[in-house]
């Protein structure tokens, strides 16, 4: 079944639809979806186990970042299926996001993921542990023969030295994937989209993300945690902040290596690879450096 008759037998339409790919997605295929009454995001994608997604997560935290009134309301949900209201907006870029009038209405948004969306979020929820990730990424490109197989002794031996570093840790419900095309602008306020590694995190692991996804300066991080945190920017928060930045980092690099092998979805990961890793070693050796 083509993703059009899928979405054709949803049963939930009213009249003729229209369907449209939404480009950008590199876990999902997604589409615009229009009947007679409305338009959604009609959202296309299995359980990636590699990935560590869970669509009932997924589900979970979709509600729940609704109830907290940060995100599109779910429509309707079926295996493999999730349908969203459509917002009417454009998703930022990195460049749009630095500029400090856009960064000062995000980080309210990410402050309201962390600190509300736990309040109503329902059932088991995940925790995305970085390191936890980063060593099972290694442990299953050890499994397929993976031609990175020489970069995996010493960027697990870093894993670790920044594991050490990042603690001690406060616990709240993190997005995972701060990417600017998951910020939507409608004009009027900002959306945050997408939960597919939603769950309990370290607020630094998000922040990190924030920064390295967007191509902040030394001088945008220090304004963000700054701003976040509401205090000036001590040395240990500076060194543990660098550290999970340098994971984030780090997991985009090995997600990046495994969709190489498994990914079915059209995209230049073996180029996206290369750039993460040359991104981390940057970031890592200004970690080195903070000591």
């Amino acid at each position: 079944m083509t993703p059009e008759d899928r979405i054709h037998a949803l049963g939930i339409w009213q009249g003729p639809i229209d369907i449209a790919p939404i480009t950008g997605g590199i876990t999902n295929r997604n589409y615009l979806v229009s009947d007679a009454v409305a338009r959604c995001v009609v959202r296309l994608g299995t359980d990636i186990p590699i990935h560590h997604i869970s669509r009932q997560n997924e589900l979970a935290a979709s509600y729940a970042a609704h109830a907290a009134g940060i995100s599109p309301a779910v429509i309707h949900h079926s295996p493999g299926v999730l349908v969203l209201e459509y917002i009417e907006a454009r998703a930022l870029s990195p460049e749009g996001l630095r500029a400090p009038d856009t960064l000062a209405r995000v980080l309210p948004l990410v402050r309201t993921c962390h600190r509300d969306i736990a309040r109503h979020f329902r059932g088991p929820a995940m925790i995305f542990w970085v390191f936890h990730v980063v060593r099972d990424y290694a442990a299953s490109l050890k499994e397929t023969g993976s031609a990175y197989l020489p970069l995996l002794p010493e960027l697990i031996g870093r894993a670790e030295t920044l594991e050490q570093a990042a603690g001690p840790f406060e616990i709240a419900f993190g997005h995972n994937d701060l990417l600017a095309a998951n910020f939507l602008d409608d004009g009027k306020r900002l959306w945050l989209i997408d939960w597919d590694y939603a769950g309990f995190n370290t607020p630094l692991f998000d922040l990190g993300g924030l920064a390295s996804n967007n191509e902040f300066s030394e001088a945008d991080e220090h304004a963000m945690l700054e701003a976040y945190f509401d205090r000036p920017l001590t040395s240990d928060l500076r060194r543990r902040y660098g550290a999970m930045k340098c994971a984030s980092l780090l997991r985009e690099t090995l997600w990046s290596m495994i969709s190489e092998i498994h990914s079915t979805i059209v995209f230049d990961y073996s180029a996206y690879t290369a750039e993460n890793l040359a991104r981390f070693e940057r970031a890592y050796q200004a970690f080195e450096q903070d000591r």
